[in-house]
C-alpha cells in the first residue's frame, strides 16, 4: 500500500482573489527571485517576511519602488518604518497598480459602449516586527485591500506572519526563516454595477430591477519556508546564499533560490531563479532575474539605488527601480 500526496493546487490557479497582493515590491528581493525570506531585513522585509524589519540597522527608513510589470501594467510601492528599542519596530506601507484605461463592454454592446473605465487596485498595510532574543525576530503584518471596476467594488483584509532564526545549529551566518502570507477571510464584489433588469414570471408580468450575487474569492494565501548562508570572503567581499520553498494554495509550489555578491556593502551584485518542477513550463511566466545596488553612507544617513530586471516569457522583461534613504 502506498500513498501520493500532492503539494500547491495548479488546478485552482487563476482562480484566487487579491491578486494584486502576490505582485512582489523591491528590487533588491525580485533579482533574488524572492528567495531571501530567511536573510531579508530593514524596510523591504514588510513585505517579503515581516519578521525582518525587526533587523532594521537605523531608526528611521523609507522606501520607494517602481516596476513595469506586464501589459502596461505599473506598481508603484511606498514604505516607511520607525524603530523604537524598547517596543520594536513599526512600519506602514502603499501598494497601487496603475492599469490604464480599459474599455467598458456589456451584453448589449460586447465591442464597447465607448466608455472607458480606470481599475483600482490599492493595499494599504502595517507591520510590526520585534527581535524577542538576539537571534529570533518575529513579525506580523496586516493589509487592507481595496479593488474598485467600473461600479463594483471589493474590500478585504490579509495576514502575514513572519519568523527568523540566525546562528541556527551554532553555525555562524546560517539562517532560517518562515512566512505565512494573506491569510484571511474570501472578499466579494458588490455595487451598483451588478443590478440588472430582469423579467420575473408573476402575475404583474412586468419586468423587475434584480441584483447578482457575485462569487466569493478566498485570498491567495502561501506559507514559505526559506534558508540563507552569509559566508564573508577576505574581509572586502560578502557571499550570500538563500532559497525558499514556496507553497501556495493556488498554484504549483516553488523553489526559489537566490546570490547576493557585495563588495564591502557598498557595490551589490544579484540573481535569482524561481523554478515549479509541478508546473509545467506554461505555468511560471517569470524566468531569472539579475540586479544591483549601490550603498553610500555620509553623516550618519544612508542611501541606496537599487535595480532588478526579471525575464517574463511572452511580455517584455520587468523592470524594477527602488530607493532606500535611512538615518
Amino acid at each position: 500500500m502506498h500513498f501520493v500526496v500532492y503539494a500547491g493546487r495548479p488546478d485552482k490557479a487563476g482562480t484566487a482573489g487579491a491578486a494584486e497582493l502576490l505582485l512582489p515590491v523591491g528590487a533588491k528581493s525580485i533579482s533574488l527571485a524572492g528567495s531571501n525570506i530567511a536573510t531579508v531585513k530593514g524596510i523591504e522585509a514588510s513585505y517579503w517576511n515581516p519578521a525582518g524589519l525587526a533587523n532594521m540597522n537605523s531608526n528611521f527608513g523609507l522606501l520607494i519602488s517602481h516596476m513595469n510589470y506586464i501589459a502596461d501594467v505599473n506598481v508603484e510601492y511606498v514604505a516607511l518604518a520607525m524603530q523604537s528599542p524598547n517596543i520594536g519596530t513599526i512600519g506602514l506601507n502603499l501598494k497601487t497598480l496603475d492599469v490604464g484605461e480599459i474599455p467598458i463592454t456589456t451584453e448589449v454592446n460586447p465591442d464597447g459602449t465607448g466608455e472607458t473605465t480606470s481599475p483600482t487596485f490599492i493595499t494599504v498595510g502595517g507591520t510590526f516586527a520585534r527581535n524577542i532574543t538576539d537571534r529570533i525576530a518575529i513579525g506580523v503584518a496586516a493589509n487592507i485591500i481595496y479593488e474598485r471596476m467600473a461600479r463594483v467594488s471589493a474590500t478585504g483584509v490579509a495576514f502575514n506572519f513572519g519568523v527568523q532564526y540566525s546562528g541556527i545549529g551554532g553555525v555562524n551566518g546560517l539562517s532560517v526563516g518562515v512566512a505565512v502570507k494573506n491569510i484571511g477571510p474570501a472578499i466579494r464584489f458588490d455595487g451598483p454595477g451588478l443590478f440588472r433588469e430582469a423579467r420575473i414570471e408573476d402575475a404583474t408580468g412586468k419586468s423587475s430591477i434584480v441584483k447578482i450575487q457575485a462569487a466569493a474569492s478566498d485570498l491567495p494565501t502561501t506559507i514559505e519556508v526559506g534558508l540563507g548562508y552569509h559566508l564573508p570572503i577576505k574581509s572586502i567581499f560578502n557571499l550570500n546564499l538563500n532559497s525558499v520553498f514556496q507553497n501556495n494554495n493556488y498554484s504549483s509550489d516553488a523553489y526559489n533560490f537566490g546570490i547576493d555578491l557585495d563588495y564591502r556593502e557598498r557595490f551589490f551584485f544579484r540573481t535569482g531563479l524561481s523554478i515549479s518542477p509541478d508546473g509545467g513550463i506554461s505555468e511560471n511566466i517569470f524566468g531569472s532575474a539579475y540586479g544591483f545596488g549601490i550603498k553610500h553612507e555620509f553623516s550618519g544617513y544612508q542611501f541606496e539605488i537599487d535595480y532588478a530586471y526579471r525575464i517574463v516569457r511572452y511580455f517584455s522583461g520587468n523592470h524594477v527601480f527602488s530607493m532606500i534613504f535611512s538615518f
